[in-house]
């Protein structure tokens, strides 16, 4: 009817809204967070690999304990007692994101004021803000899987979360006009701001949608309860299945093949966005600086958040059409081919530089925007292939994360690493550095490129050429996809509609 279809819109729009209040803060924090370190803060070069290698253990293992713990009574299937019901477990995640959300938003606030010394403050602020982020980010993607199967129905969600994620890049833009590392009063006030905007929607929609939930609990509970009075008593089971272990479960999952081939390919990708978004200043500063203005800057950094949304848009659009597998594939043959033709164009067309850094990352960031869907296919083959009594999502959300956030914490050391021992700057040591540049010959006399642009530019070209050979080459051999995946949801609808019953009477 009218009614449900509003009904259902309205959901919808409210689930999408959520990544609105996730985008407009981590978008801030990846842009800003190394550089209010280094250049703000003063942290030195051992505190600063102290506490991006202590970040990375705890966030690669947080992701899959918070899964644990949420869907560890979602693993077996017991044959005595009342099952839990898909409405009950969209309600939990709701409680979780109404408690996670506002407290994900305070931690963010803790990184922009001196509290302690900087090395301490770095270590942290890194952790208790991950920690409430993977608690946001788990129960939202989870949510995915659980409120749709159907390829159509999650492509309309991930959709909505496309538009709001679009949305709240604008706070890309604006935090260009407030970023100035002398005087750092205005972007703190700038980031109170978000802060209090984030809050106040996670309390808001998380409300909202916990009270149309709680509605459809009881209502199925209700029916629950009148088919259990129809049903015929057989008696006590003959045996009901032990819980399953957590060594269990991980040997479950390393025998499930699709989902090692993408972990491989998604730890690679994980580390490119991340790559891009710490290192787009230092690109903008020494490519490009000379040759824009700041407004330019300021747009092309804008430009560069805000447009894998949009252009996420349009991929789901070809997703519905050709496949996500195939979308996919076809992003990493698209980087590749730019790659290459931005190395082979060089690095004095400005212009050249300009579009391949803009869309280098739309297109990266693309890629990423479309592999939740992934990962919701993923789970109902879980579903599937164990039997499990529900999908347990924000486990397998979790056990992704666990195999691919360590290309995070990798993306800013190894990408220092490489720029340090190519061109011999050191982001860590700055009075030798602005003496090494202003050393450097100017191309403009025709005395060749200084080399720290040109390390930035090889940088630039070779980190994505070598990813995408390195994901197209896992990419081949993940099979869901076509009949498979359509053979996977049948069996996954089929087996959450389909109970079986014995009834006294009709």
């Amino acid at each position: 009817s009218g009614l449900n279809l509003f009904i259902y819109l309205f959901l919808v729009v409210l689930y999408g809204s959520l990544a609105l209040f996730t985008s407009i803060l981590h978008n801030v924090f990846l842009l800003y967070y190394v550089e209010t370190f280094v250049s703000v803060y003063k942290i030195d070069k051992v505190s600063f690999w102290v506490g991006e290698t202590v970040f990375l253990i705890w966030n690669s293992f947080n992701d899959p304990l918070f899964g644990w713990l949420s869907d560890r009574s979602f693993l077996s299937s017991p044959q005595s007692g009342s099952p839990i019901t898909n409405s009950e477990v969209v309600l939990r995640r709701l409680k979780a994101l109404s408690t996670s959300g506002p407290l994900f938003a305070l931690s963010f606030l803790a990184f922009w004021v001196s509290w302690a010394r900087p090395g301490l403050q770095f270590l942290l602020c890194l952790c208790l803000y991950d920690g409430f982020l993977t608690l946001v980010d788990l129960h939202h993607s989870a949510l995915l899987a659980d409120l749709a199967v159907s390829a159509s129905d999650r492509t309309r969600l991930n959709f909505h979360c496309s538009v709001f994620s679009a949305l709240g890049s604008a706070s890309v833009f604006l935090s260009y006009s407030f970023w100035n590392k002398e005087d750092f009063y205005s972007f703190r006030l700038f980031c109170i701001a978000l802060a209090a905007f984030s809050v106040v929607g996670f309390l808001f929609v998380s409300h909202v949608l916990q009270h149309h939930f709680q509605k459809e609990v009881l209502v199925r509970r209700a029916e629950a309860q009148t088919l259990k009075e129809l049903t015929v008593d057989l008696g006590s089971p003959a045996h009901s299945d032990k819980p399953v272990t957590i060594a269990q479960y991980l040997r479950q999952l390393s025998r499930h093949r699709n989902f090692m081939w993408f972990a491989s390919m998604n730890l690679v990708q994980v580390f490119h966005c991340h790559f891009n978004s710490n290192f787009f200043p230092l690109f903008l500063e020494h490519l490009l600086s000379d040759n824009i203005s700041a407004s330019t800057g300021s747009v092309l950094l804008g430009i560069s958040f805000i447009a894998p949304h949009l252009n996420n848009l349009y991929f789901l659009t070809l997703c519905q059409r050709y496949g996500v597998y195939q979308v996919i594939r076809w992003l990493f043959i698209l980087k590749l081919g730019l790659s290459v033709a931005m190395l082979l164009a060089g690095a004095d067309h400005i212009y050249l530089l300009c579009i391949f850094i803009a869309s280098n990352r739309v297109f990266t960031e693309g890629t990423c925007k479309l592999l939740k869907l992934v990962i919701s296919d993923l789970v109902d083959e879980d579903f599937v292939i164990n039997r499990r009594q529900q999908a347990a999502s924000a486990l397998l959300f979790g056990m992704v994360a666990l195999l691919t956030k360590p290309g995070q914490t990798f993306a800013p050391l190894i990408g220092t690493w490489l720029l340090c021992v190519y061109t011999g700057y050191d982001i860590f040591e700055r009075q030798p550095v602005k003496d090494s540049l202003v050393s450097v010959p100017d191309t403009a006399s025709g005395l060749g490129t200084p080399p720290l642009r040109l390390g930035c530019f090889y940088m630039l070209v070779f980190v994505p050429i070598t990813c995408a050979l390195l994901q197209l080459a896992a990419w081949s051999r993940f099979t869901l996809h076509s009949r498979k995946l359509q053979g996977i949801k049948t069996l996954r609808q089929g087996s959450q509609q389909g109970h079986l019953i014995d009834v006294k009477a009709i």
